[in-house]
């Protein structure tokens, strides 16, 4: 069982008999702890590739497999903590391992002996033998070794590796000179009257920020909690101003200029082009798409453009009631970007007499959790329970996931925005299933609470406002239905690693499956954040218990569509941006990057920023993730998850509700259990008994007639 234990060893980092040990883990186990490992892998290797090791999966591949996952999971709870805990402490010793660490992946996957080794096994007559998962990991180590360069002549090989080198030190540094840059601004409020329009616990945030300091008035900060309702209800205008500046030319050559990600991003694509032209490939969004459902760069241009095609109606016509609003109502004849989220809160307002302040009032914490976890309940006959862990902060929970009394899976959760934490809301492993050697002991890892399965574990991290007060005087967390959602889709990600029932680790839960793919339980989990049944059971009013009235639901449900269409056009822009620097840029030429997002905002979108708007110095996603060429990956995987949700509004038809355990039984065991064991598309076609339709999803958007 993954219980929390004494450390086996004096370095906590390379205790693997159960959760990682955040109470005695330091930064001074890092480096002994990885450099041992990376030790111990490469003995390994040179072991394996001995011709008198067979070609075969329990005397190649399965040691292979049980060595890598102990590297793995080590420097995966550093980098955890590099990104939730981004102390100097941690970021140094991040930092100083990361060359390492990259440039054993590269050697890994440049190994012509590991790779010709693969060849042979895929090639060898008990191949066909293999379970079908196994086939698949198999066939995935050749595509990826392929990728990683483990065919290209020797004398090419050295560039290559230092390309994929430096490449991680870029994101590391990307990613941090966003955090820095967001954590060096303040707007400080003397005057109680430039508060004018602010949510009460904005204000109260903002005012424990500033005694925080030992200051007097109001601190607002670029971290989304504070930043965010300064934008949609400040009506100080002057103020709006100033923290959109702030916020848009983060990490620019307006600011300090060892944070300004601009040279970064023209030297991360110089050197992932070069990368697609070592392997062959005419550009990187090639690269990219061999391991996506996609088929080439022109296939998702081709996509992207019909879905602004499609939406530009409703986003002009979104727009122009926008502006006549603003004109007639605000005392705006000129909207500028900083006008956006704030005319349109107002629209929303008069329009559908509510507020997102209102609604975020009837979220308070424990109701929201208590509603998704219900929500999971239902559909997959689990039940969560409150668990014990080491945590990172104190803020942190811990949950555990049975079925039928048995431990299946366990998870983090981490809610709040901090100085020292990344910025959005992501998922990622601490442990993934796994059935393990006969002798566990030999591997240092669980036993899990089945005899050999080892079992999975999740970190769900997010940026939501934190509690205020303290102690008696403290008011719970509240979360706007946006945050609401947010969590929802982390928690479809999670799912998606902890309800797996593969037991092959790399096509176990999120692995192996197709990045475009990837987001479908995600979005998918989105969709109950709109149902009454769900909602009407998971709020409760901060002050008075009050359960959300059917009638502010009605006009939230009204809402719901409110400016899709600018919404879904600005997504399309990101994607379309992502595609085109990674298909049709040259680095250095005679384009620069934001002329290249000039030229997609002319050609799709509705709503021009200003000229000094720096969006792609903060685009972490594709410049410091792992969507590179891969950002329409969003709406790619929504056509997938729209028309997954219609299944369960089918069901709903005759039994009243979306929470259809039998519709839920059957998504999991076709599309959360099997992982990556098999591509995505069957797995699809497996749940719903034909190809994907992308009716849902317009329908789901409100875009399927012009009103």
């Amino acid at each position: 069982m993954n219980q929390p234990t004494k450390p086996s060893t004096e370095n906590p980092l390379l205790d693997f008999s159960g959760l990682p040990h955040f109470d005695t883990l330091t930064p001074e186990h890092v480096a002994p702890a990885i450099k041992q490992l990376l030790l111990e892998n490469r003995a390994l290797i040179q072991q394996l590739i001995e011709p008198a090791t067979p070609a075969t999966w329990d005397d190649f591949v399965q040691p292979m497999l049980d060595a890598g996952e102990r590297l793995s999971r080590a420097w995966g709870i550093v980098g955890h903590l590099h990104s939730v805990n981004d102390i100097p402490p941690w970021r140094e010793a991040y930092n100083a391992l990361l060359p390492e660490i990259s440039s054993f992946y590269a050697d890994l996957g440049q190994n012509l002996a590991l790779f010709s080794k693969y060849q042979a096994l895929a090639a060898g007559p008990a191949f066909t033998g293999l379970p079908a998962a196994r086939q698949t990991i198999i066939n995935h180590e050749l595509r990826d070794f392929r990728l990683s360069g483990a065919a290209l002549a020797e004398d090419k090989k050295p560039r290559f590796k230092e390309i994929q080198e430096t490449l991680s030190a870029l994101a590391a540094k990307f990613s941090e000179n966003v955090l820095d840059a967001t954590n060096a601004h303040a707007e400080w409020i003397s005057d109680a009257a430039d508060l004018s329009g602010l949510p009460e616990d904005v204000i109260a945030a903002a005012r424990a920020a500033a005694e925080k300091d030992g200051k007097p008035g109001w601190k607002f900060t670029l971290h989304a909690p504070s930043c965010m309702p300064i934008l949609q209800y400040a009506n100080h205008r002057d103020l709006r101003a100033r923290m959109y500046r702030a916020s848009a030319t983060r990490a620019s050559e307006f600011g300090k200029t060892e944070w300004d990600n601009g040279p970064l991003i023209d030297q991360i694509l110089a050197l992932r082009a070069e990368e697609a032209q070592l392997l062959g490939y005419a550009n990187f969004a090639e690269v990219s798409l061999a391991t996506k459902m996609a088929d080439s760069p022109a296939h998702v241009a081709e996509f992207l453009r019909d879905l602004a095609k499609k939406a530009r109606p409703f986003a002009e016509k979104d727009l122009a009631e926008l502006r006549a609003f603003a004109k007639a109502e605000l005392g705006l004849p000129t909207l500028e970007s900083w006008d956006m989220a704030w005319a349109s809160e107002k629209l929303r307002q008069s329009r559908y007499s509510f507020s997102d302040d209102e609604v975020k009032q009837y979220f308070p914490e424990h109701k929201v959790l208590a509603g998704l976890f219900r929500v999971v309940e239902s559909l997959y006959r689990v039940n969560i329970l409150p668990d014990a862990a080491p945590v990172w902060d104190a803020a942190v929970k811990f949950f555990r996931i049975e079925r039928a009394g048995e431990l299946i899976g366990q998870f983090y959760v981490d809610l709040y925005a901090r100085e020292t934490k990344r910025g959005g809301a992501w998922m990622d492993e601490a442990v993934t299933r796994r059935r393990l050697a006969a002798d566990p002991a030999k591997t240092g890892l669980s036993s899990g609470n089945q005899a050999t399965i080892q079992t999975p574990v999740a970190y769900l991290n997010c940026n939501f406002p934190a509690p205020l007060g303290e102690g008696e005087n403290q008011r719970p967390a509240t979360f706007s239905h946006d945050d609401v959602i947010t969590l929802f889709h982390e928690c479809g990600h999670g799912l998606h690693h902890l309800l797996t029932e593969v037991d092959e680790l790399p096509v176990s839960g999120i692995r192996g499956v197709e990045w475009d793919a990837v987001e479908l339980p995600s979005q998918f989990m989105e969709n109950f954040c709109w149902e009454w049944d769900v909602l009407g059971g998971m709020t409760s009013h901060v002050d008075t218990g009050e359960p959300l009235p059917r009638a502010l639901y009605d006009k939230m449900l009204a809402a719901k569509n409110f400016q899709s269409g600018l919404q879904l056009l600005r997504q399309v822009e990101f994607s379309l941006f992502d595609l085109l620097i990674h298909s049709d840029y040259t680095p250095g030429g005679g384009q620069t990057v934001q002329q290249v997002l000039d030229a997609v905002r002319r050609e799709v979108a509705v709503l021009v920023p200003p000229e000094w708007n720096r969006f792609p110095n903060g685009f972490s996603h594709i410049f410091a993730g792992g969507y590179a060429a891969g950002y329409y990956s969003y709406k790619w995987a929504e056509v997938l998850s729209a028309d997954a949700y219609a299944a369960f509004e089918e069901a709903s038809q005759s039994l009243g509700s979306t929470l259809d355990a039998a519709t839920g039984e059957r998504f999991w065991r076709e599309i959360l259990a099997v992982g990556g064991s098999r591509p995505a598309l069957e797995s699809f076609t497996a749940f719903r008994g034909r190809a994907p339709q992308p009716d849902a999803l317009l329908r789901h958007s409100g875009m399927t007639v012009i009103a």
